[in-house]
């Protein structure tokens, strides 16, 4: 393996621990603060906004000034951010801190344009497969650790600790190596982007199928409190086992031609909606989280289906374009999502059911007609 994807894996492996300690369970904290779950909502939806205004920008940027700098900005954002959320005493507070660790989002596009161009003999996949999963096998003991921590001195205390594994992970982003910037023959450029209508199609179903995947997701860590009556010990191990979904699901599904994973990917999610509406207890609760892995298993998939329709000089903005979507749903849905729980909230999973499975139909089709015309 090349020498830079071990120091950002080992990165991506202690940054996911420490926002594993804390991420999952901001909704609960919002409420600790004084939030109604509408409110929580609007929050969340301000927080993907936070996320959407930085991606297109972000790559256009690794595109042109190289892909390093802004992956050690985003690690050392994301330790300020993580210190003001801990420090903060009272809810306007936490929430700057909160929409600035959002605006680390941009790291996605520099992070799989590096990725993917230091992957070696590896295929796209399986490079940006290994991001999914380093990061989300350090996030399988955060939430088992963050529960406990919560559970016996406070969720706030739960940001302290983050900030402290925080201060880890930057060092090694440090030490990672500058990469070329791909260049076009200016003679013959690639086709623009606007211009690119197969593109445009996959964006339509990738923007669908990210919609229907996370409606069901915004409000969930609150469900299995209030309505599952799960305690944060019991909450954590939930993230923990989703956490190590998110990993195995990665490794294997990068092994599936990417189309074929992301179809299958779906079904996992749908899976994770029908056990979160039907089942009860831990067990199958935490089994429910696991299947979710689908969904973060998804993102690199797409990104390498994407791949296949650009230029390389274009691919940190092709993954901005990808992210920004993806951000934008992430402002949409958890309003839509806490108005809906606070009259039903075991309506929301039936509705996402319906969703994916329309989701999966678009995208046995589309994507591989657009891929090999």
């Amino acid at each position: 393996m090349n020498r830079n994807l071990v120091f950002v894996a080992l990165a991506l492996l202690t940054w996911g621990f420490g926002e594993g300690l804390f991420f999952n369970f901001q909704p609960i904290y919002l409420k600790e603060l004084g939030s109604s779950e509408a409110e929580i909502g609007l929050i969340l939806g301000a927080f993907g906004a936070a996320m959407a205004i930085t991606h297109i920008p972000a790559g256009r940027l690794a595109d042109r000034i190289g892909r390093r700098p802004l992956l050690v900005l985003a690690w050392l954002t994301g330790l300020v951010s993580t210190i003001i959320m801990a420090f903060a005493r009272d809810l306007p507070m936490f929430l700057v801190g909160m929409m600035c660790y959002g605006l680390t989002a941009f790291v996605s596009s520099p992070l799989g344009s590096y990725v993917t161009a230091a992957r070696g003999n590896w295929s796209v996949g399986s490079a940006l497969s290994m991001t999914t999963a380093t990061f989300g096998m350090g996030m399988v003991l955060g939430p088992i650790t963050g529960g406990w921590i919560g559970d016996h001195f406070g969720l706030r205390a739960v940001y302290f600790v983050a900030a402290g594994v925080f201060v880890v992970s930057p060092l090694l982003v440090l030490l990672i190596q500058n990469q070329p910037i791909d260049r076009h023959d200016p003679e013959a450029p690639p086709l623009n982007l606007m211009n690119n209508t197969r593109l445009k199609y996959f964006l339509g179903v990738v923007g669908f199928a990210v919609l229907a995947m996370y409606f069901a997701q915004p409000l969930t860590p609150n469900f299995l409190e209030d309505v599952r009556g799960l305690s944060l010990s019991n909450i954590g191990i939930v993230f923990g086992l989703g956490a190590l979904g998110n990993s195995l699901m990665a490794i294997t599904l990068s092994r599936f031609e990417p189309h074929r994973g992301y179809v299958v990917a779906q079904v996992l999610v749908a899976a994770f909606a029908l056990i979160l509406w039907r089942g009860t207890g831990t067990p199958i609760l935490a089994l429910g989280y696991f299947l979710l892995g689908g969904f973060r298993a998804s993102r690199p998939l797409a990104f390498a289906q994407a791949r296949s329709l650009v230029h390389e000089s274009q691919m940190g903005l092709t993954y901005g374009v990808i992210e920004t979507i993806n951000a934008i749903i992430y402002i949409l849905v958890p309003p839509l999502a806490g108005l809906i729980y606070e009259k039903n909230p075991l309506s929301i999973y039936p509705l996402a059911l319906v969703m994916i499975g329309v989701s999966i139909i678009i995208s046995s089709i589309v994507p591989r007609r657009l891929i090999h015309a």
